[in-house]
């Protein structure tokens, strides 16, 4: 039951993946991400529901499109699957995280809480991989993305929290999505030419997720932003593929942080407290 619940989890994220493929495309543009049809970029031939199944159509195609023949790039079936995988892990996070309880409850109430719960994860995984797609070809957080993510985020949390019973956890969000937010908001003044405006936006959504989790989620979550994006820039850098001045996108290592303190900030802040013989 359990494994078909996961892999079930990651086939209806492959469907996500498929459409966030559109949004990736579009909304750097300016574009709508209903109409028209996606179509081949090249004959303008729109492509058939029996092409557009995630993964296997491309590889039924060998990466090209059916009418002109002109190669199809691997990262959409790469989104589709990556998105897939992604949302897996997020299902069995739900099923065996310490962080969360009362999945596997009978009770009515609690089990729709843990499901509210991962409509929220899941929903801000879809937003992840999107924003960080998006961030590494454009290096921007576009608004059309982020600022919905707040009230999104915003309702699904409180819903999930109190059908839970546990209503100290918004506390725990509101404070979190303040305090990440003023810490990226005092960057950005203090160094604009390294932090931007939609990198505070984002901290406040991803805040309000962490702060959610706890404590630890959102202490490991958001030093491991700065960790992750310095080990990275410092690479690029060594290897002279980037000089000390050159721009790089932060707001994947924000989001690959973020999800490193959703998975085991718990217990990565545990060891580190219980170095000093602080562990609860």
């Amino acid at each position: 039951m359990v494994s078909l619940f996961v892999t079930g989890t990651g086939l209806f994220g492959s469907l996500i993946g498929s459409f966030l493929n559109v949004v990736i495309f579009r909304v750097p543009a300016g574009r709508s991400i209903v109409s028209p049809a996606s179509a081949c970029g090249r004959c303008g031939a729109r492509i058939r529901a029996w092409d557009n199944v995630p993964v296997l159509s491309w590889l039924v195609l060998r990466g090209r499109c059916r009418d002109c023949q002109v190669p199809i790039s691997a990262r959409y079936p790469l989104v589709e699957l990556g998105t897939a995988v992604f949302f897996a892990c997020v299902a069995a996070w739900m099923l065996f995280g310490v962080s969360t309880s009362g999945f596997g409850s009978t009770t009515g109430k609690l089990v729709a809480g843990q499901l509210v719960t991962l409509v929220a994860f899941l929903y801000l995984a879809a937003v992840s991989v999107s924003l960080a797609m998006i961030d590494l070809d454009t290096q921007t957080l576009p608004n059309r993305i982020v600022l919905p993510a707040y009230p999104v985020a915003a309702i699904l949390l409180i819903v999930a929290a109190l059908l839970s019973g546990e209503p100290a956890r918004l506390f725990g969000a509101l404070a979190g999505g303040a305090a990440l937010f003023g810490v990226y908001l005092l960057l950005a003044l203090a160094y604009p030419a390294g932090m931007g405006l939609g990198d505070v936006k984002l901290a406040g959504v991803l805040g309000l997720y962490l702060g959610w989790l706890g404590w630890g989620e959102l202490a490991v979550g958001g030093f491991a932003a700065f960790l992750l994006g310095g080990l990275f820039a410092i690479g690029l850098v060594v290897t002279r593929k980037a000089t000390r001045k050159s721009g790089i996108p932060f707001g994947p290592w924000m989001l690959a942080g973020a999800w490193l303190g959703i998975f085991y900030g718990d217990q990565i802040a545990n060891g580190y407290l219980s170095l000093f013989g602080l562990a609860s």
